[in-house]
């Protein structure tokens, strides 16, 4: 399966074109996540929103490597599609996936439960 279709990739890249005026200022913008990545044999999921325009492998989000400590940054995708877990699997997309409130929202619970729940 492909990771982001062309419709998500436009999105995370016209995010990323709103943010980059406004990125570490008071107007920060705190979208919703765009797309839900996980690896089904490693316990790793990533909300993504937002792609660099001038770095268009570099995307940005809240990750969770499975390990209790989720925190915001960034992530290359090309790495992304090259990881494999314990049996081998590829990063998936969560198809059925739909964000229902912000970025800064879904960090805070998962800093708060040591996992992304989404």
């Amino acid at each position: 399966m492909q990771l982001l279709t062309r419709e998500l990739r436009d999105k995370l890249l016209a995010n990323g074109r709103q943010q980059q005026p406004v990125r570490g200022t008071e107007g920060e913008i705190d979208f919703p996540p765009v797309v839900k990545l996980f690896t089904p044999d490693a316990g790793a999921t990533r909300l993504l929103t937002e792609i660099d325009p001038e770095e268009p492998d570099i995307a940005f989000g809240l990750c969770d490597l499975g390990l209790g400590f989720p925190e915001l940054g960034s992530v290359s995708l090309a790495e992304l599609e090259m990881v494999r877990g314990r049996l081998g699997l590829p990063v998936e997309r969560d198809l059925s996936f739909e964000a229902d409130r912000p970025l800064s929202a879904y960090a805070a619970e998962a800093s708060q439960l040591g996992h992304i729940r989404a």
